[in-house]
């Protein structure tokens, strides 16, 4: 029973965050599952995947009334990302989890600092901005595999890339990123489960929580400046990154010694 509370209150968490930063919100479910629900680390990496689909679902619908979605962007990159996903659950099976989980904080950090510098600013936020099909396409498969491998939702990489590197508003970017997310999951789910790396009961209990979660975060960011938007998404994603790399650091140091 209190696991089940734990789950519920972490699904909450994680599922607001990533309504409110369009990151899938297994940057806070991974650890959470290892954590503080004491699963194996392979079903730390396995388990958030299929939790990402009704928090992106949930949390997309504000930025569709908001009308601050790239459904151009989503045709380009989400067929590449759903194929690569696949590949990228598959490769788990022959590294070491743990090695996994701390890449996961590195790209948590290096996505801090680029959204809360501003480094991944527009450069000129009065002209639209159309990225060409093959960066987006190249964009999707890169956070795609990221997604299979690492057990994340690809918003890590789809984020600063889209925003930083092809110059779509951080809003649209993180609307965009959602949609693009639900995609990329489906395959990573299938291969994790054919592994039995997902324990179903800490899905349900995540997604209790997400589902609400997702919705008052996209809200949030739809009301929010552009300017307040990146100085919280920067210092939220910097503190988990340092926390969960330490962490994991711990843990691989602890193994060392034993």
């Amino acid at each position: 029973m209190v696991k089940a509370i734990l789950g519920i209150l972490s699904g909450l968490v994680s599922g607001t965050m990533a309504g409110a930063f369009g990151v899938g919100g297994a940057i806070l479910t991974t650890p959470a599952v290892q954590v503080i629900l004491g699963a194996p680390a392979y079903v730390a990496v396995g388990t958030p995947l299929p939790v990402i689909f009704p928090t992106t679902i949930s949390g997309a619908q504000a930025y569709r009334r908001a009308d601050e979605i790239d459904w151009r962007a989503v045709r380009w990159a989400a067929p590449p990302g759903a194929a690569a996903a696949g590949l990228g659950a598959y490769v788990t099976k022959f590294v070491d989890p743990s090695g996994l989980l701390l890449a996961t904080a590195l790209l948590i950090g290096w996505q801090a600092f680029r959204v809360g510098t501003g480094k991944s600013a527009p450069r000129d936020p009065g002209r639209p901005v159309e990225p060409s099909g093959l960066s987006l396409a190249l964009t999707g498969l890169t956070a795609g595999f990221a997604s299979g491998l690492l057990g994340i939702g690809g918003g890590v990489i789809l984020v600063p890339v889209m925003t930083g590197v092809l110059g779509l508003p951080l809003k649209r970017t993180l609307g965009t990123s959602l949609v693009v997310i639900a995609f990329m999951v489906i395959p990573g789910t299938i291969v994790h489960t054919l592994l039995h790396h997902i324990d179903w009961a800490i899905f349900l209990w995540l997604t209790i929580g997400v589902i609400p979660g997702a919705a008052i975060g996209s809200r949030w960011t739809i009301r929010t400046t552009e300017r307040t938007l990146r100085i919280v998404v920067g210092v939220f994603l910097g503190a988990v990154a340092v926390l969960y790399g330490a962490l994991e650091i711990h843990d691989l140091i602890a193994g060392v010694h034993r």
